[in-house]
């Protein structure tokens, strides 16, 4: 009877899960959520088909204000959705949070048995096999109560292993999880800024509104009045991060030797640049001593310095993209934000087509061309809508480019785009007369 109370510590433990892991409260307010974020996504989707309807019509006063109210809604209900989808993250957080507790709580039960076994373990090791074997009426009772002692020494130690390994596998789960939950974070600080350029254009267009008083005939005139002509486009900055804006002409170059090498439209080229410099610009500059000091970012922080010390470069005083509070690691350098070990993947394409040797990721044209390549390799030289859409994807989020999550970095770039084919265009048609 002595060792009862530990045969009890060897009822599986599972029991305890269901009374905190699955109430009904929980498992209701995840399917509110999830039915919700659906709906959502499908609205989402209505106002990005009506977006791409809008942009193949003619520019007109009722046109433009259309655009603008359906970007903003669409915005808006991004944001929404993000809220949710962080919502049910924190749910599954604390989910996994309890079942910590829980079994932290079990480790140190099994801990105190295997203790009373220890103790047990010295007392029979002191004690002569004359003495135990007098302490017992009959001598069965000796054997099957040694028999009992170290099956539930085996039993203990099984449970303990097998608790540990589940611990140490939740906590695992409930780490992946703060990544997700500070992604969801990140993309929803990201559609704030989105929503913010969409407003100002929204002011800019009550204002013009204001001007002609609801008039067609004098928003055109305003409009062509306000028409880059081919000189201001040539002289207009584009911005890059990581290194000096340079003016738009030469970048256009850049991207048109590009398109040359790896058949990627300049004007998407000049749309994923302009996108990664303007959401680089918000994250800042930073140094890889800090911004790669994080133990899972050792293999980007030996890249990065193997990368500047070929270039004969110093690496404290080369910018990088700072290690956001949500993240490990950032370190993605220059204007196509590449992160190092991944620009080492491209180092030798990128010299065949510029001839820098090795090549540098500060390097206006250098950064194009791996741009391009990154790009070309995800399926952009098919030139389609859909296919640069993807290809957009993909440069942000890799494999994990199917997540509704990201769909606004892809509008946000065939928008650009779309705006950098015009000023193309314009050029064109100066330099054809």
């Amino acid at each position: 009877m002595k060792y009862i109370w530990l045969a009890l510590l060897l009822f599986p433990f599972y029991f305890i899960f269901a009374q905190t892991l699955d109430p009904s409260a929980v498992v209701d307010r995840r399917a509110q959520l999830e039915n919700e974020l659906q709906n959502l996504e499908k609205e989402i989707e209505g106002y990005r088909g009506q977006i791409q309807s809008k942009q193949k019509e003619a520019q007109s006063l009722e046109r433009d204000i259309s655009l603008i109210d359906s970007q903003i809604k669409k915005s808006q209900l991004e944001i929404r959705a993000r809220n949710i989808s962080i919502s049910k993250l924190q749910t599954a957080i604390g989910e996994k949070n309890q079942t910590i507790s829980v079994l932290e709580e079990k480790i140190e039960k099994e801990k105190a048995s295997l203790g009373e076994l220890i103790r047990n373990l010295y007392e029979l090791d002191q004690t002569t096999l004359v003495e135990v074997l007098f302490s017992y009426d009959n001598l069965s009772d000796f054997f099957v109560q040694s028999d009992t002692f170290d099956t539930i020494q085996e039993s203990l130690q099984r449970s303990f292993d097998e608790i540990r390994t589940n611990k140490t596998k939740t906590e695992t789960e409930r780490d992946d999880l703060e990544d997700r939950k500070a992604q969801e974070v990140q993309l929803k600080t990201l559609q704030e800024i989105e929503k913010k350029r969409v407003q100002e254009r929204e002011a800019e267009k009550k204002k013009i509104l204001a001007d002609t008083r609801g008039q067609e005939k004098n928003y055109k005139k305003i409009m062509d009045a306000r028409s880059k002509n081919a000189a201001a486009i040539r002289s207009e900055l584009f911005v890059l991060n990581g290194s000096g804006a340079i003016p738009f002409e030469k970048a256009l170059d850049y991207a048109q030797k590009v398109e040359r090498g790896t058949g990627v439209r300049a004007a998407f080229l000049l749309g994923i640049i302009a996108e990664e410099s303007n959401l680089g610009a918000n994250v800042g500059t930073g140094n890889w001593k800090t911004d790669l000091s994080h133990a899972r970012c050792a293999k980007q922080r030996d890249t990065f310095q193997d990368i500047t010390s070929r270039l004969g470069l110093n690496p404290d005083k080369m910018p990088v993209s700072k290690r956001a509070w949500y993240g490990y690691c950032g370190g993605a350098m220059g204007p196509a934000q590449f992160i190092p070990t991944t620009w080492i993947l491209y180092e030798d394409a990128v010299s065949a087509i510029t001839g820098h040797n090795p090549p540098n990721p500060w390097d206006p044209y250098d950064a194009f061309t791996a741009s391009g390549l990154l790009l070309r390799d995800n399926g952009a030289a098919a030139g389609t809508y859909s296919a640069e859409h993807t290809a957009a994807l993909k440069y942000l989020a890799g494999g994990n480019w199917k997540n509704p999550a990201y769909r606004f970095y892809g509008d946000d770039v065939m928008a650009l785009a779309q705006k950098y084919q015009d000023q193309i265009n314009i050029l064109s048609s100066v330099a054809k007369r």
